[in-house]
């Protein structure tokens, strides 16, 4: 009879590097919420552009209704340690596997574009209504510019089969529903043409003060004015290594960060004075330039044209020329740069941050024209500028 030989399985004890990793991994998952929870914490973003949540309030409404551990989840994750860096690497490697898109923006190889989801066409009919009747109201010329955004001029370039709206049938059909008291401005060939240029950000939505210039140049012919030639301006490259905020939203670094450039006419821009009013009935901020060199240190350094949004921004020069009325989305900062050789007086008017009748702040029959000036893309959600309505 044979004896049955029992061995006994020896334990495989984990090599140096694997131990390694397993001390690591648990560090990290012990140590992890300790520093998130003695780090300082912000209320804003800077970097993603965004304010961050704020510690909730324990209550027993709130611990009912769930609130609470939905706004303690949320407060966790935008102020766990290392987050942005966390984010970024995620996108490294979704875009590794053929992902092209995060947070509605589309990572292509030399930029960034939005997405643009398709419009609501009965909103806009109401944008347009309001622009109409304004026109008709008041005794003045009324002109429109709507530009198309770089995921228009560069479509192209999009993932294939990628959602996209088609901004040029968009722009046509908004400058075919204007009334005959609004002249359409349309710079859609002039952008698409000199596409090759660097006239829109490869970080941010907006255009460049190159694309800027291009523009205003095609509308001279319409509103009257003969645009100097782009010989006539020194470019400083002011802001260099720009993010903006196509960046805010992907935190992919893959692609090129942008120069901000200011144009200076080589006679003098002739600007004497421009007063920023951030809420009525309180004394307006005044300059001097129409470039607020602070905002250069900063991430948004294209609030370095004009300052961030605000309700009402008034340029006086002291040139010839009339007054004029631009009603905007932020497209318009850069573009003032050109019209203060043309205009004594331009003003600029945010209906975003106008909460009453435009009659009680402005009155349009003392400019000699009014210019609204949007991107596609805002004025496709835009339900501010109806305000004009009222």
């Amino acid at each position: 009879m044979k004896e049955k030989v029992i061995r006994r399985k020896r334990k495989k004890r984990l090599s140096a590097p694997d131990l390694i990793t397993c001390i690591v991994f648990f560090a990290l998952i012990i140590s992890m919420p300790i520093i998130t929870g003695v780090l300082p914490k912000k209320d804003f973003s800077e970097m993603e552009n965004t304010y961050l949540q704020k510690m909730p309030e324990m209550s027993v409404k709130n611990i009912f209704k769930r609130k609470y551990m939905n706004d303690m989840e949320k407060y966790i994750s935008d102020h766990f340690a290392g987050r942005v860096g966390w984010i970024k690497g995620r996108t490294v490697f979704e875009t590794s596997l053929g992902k092209h898109e995060r947070n509605g923006i589309y990572i292509l190889k030399n930029r960034l574009a939005e997405k643009i989801n398709e419009p609501d066409y009965a909103s806009v009919d109401k944008n347009i209504e309001a622009i109409n009747k304004f026109a008709e109201e008041n005794d003045v010329p009324v002109f429109f510019l709507l530009v198309p955004t770089s995921a228009e001029i560069y479509a192209d370039e999009l993932p294939k089969n990628a959602p996209n709206v088609n901004q040029k049938e968009f722009i046509s059909y908004v400058y075919g529903s204007l009334g005959k008291s609004v002249t359409a401005i349309d710079v859609y060939q002039t952008m698409l043409s000199n596409r090759d240029d660097y006239i829109y950000y490869r970080t941010d939505h907006h255009w460049t003060t190159k694309g800027a210039y291009l523009a205003y140049a095609a509308a001279g012919k319409k509103m009257g004015y003969t645009p100097e030639r782009e010989g006539m301006f020194d470019v400083e490259h002011a802001g260099l290594d720009f993010i903006g905020t196509f960046y805010s939203k992907a935190l992919y670094d893959g692609v090129e960060k942008d120069t901000l450039d200011f144009y200076h006419y080589v006679l003098g821009d002739g600007v004497t004075d421009v007063s920023v009013t951030k809420v009525y009935g309180e004394e307006p901020e005044h300059r001097d330039s129409m470039y607020f060199r602070e905002y250069l240190d900063v991430k948004d350094k294209y609030s370095s044209f004009l300052g961030t949004n605000a309700p009402l921004v008034t340029i006086k020069t002291d040139g010839g020329g009339g007054k004029l009325l631009i009603i905007k989305d932020s497209y318009a900062h850069c573009y003032s740069t050109f019209l203060t050789g043309h205009y004594s007086e331009i003003t600029l008017m945010d209906m975003r941050y106008i909460n009453m009748s435009y009659k009680e702040l402005i009155d349009p029959e003392e400019y000699d024209q009014v210019l609204f000036l949007y991107n596609a893309s805002s004025f496709m959600s835009d339900t501010d500028i109806r305000k004009l309505a009222y």
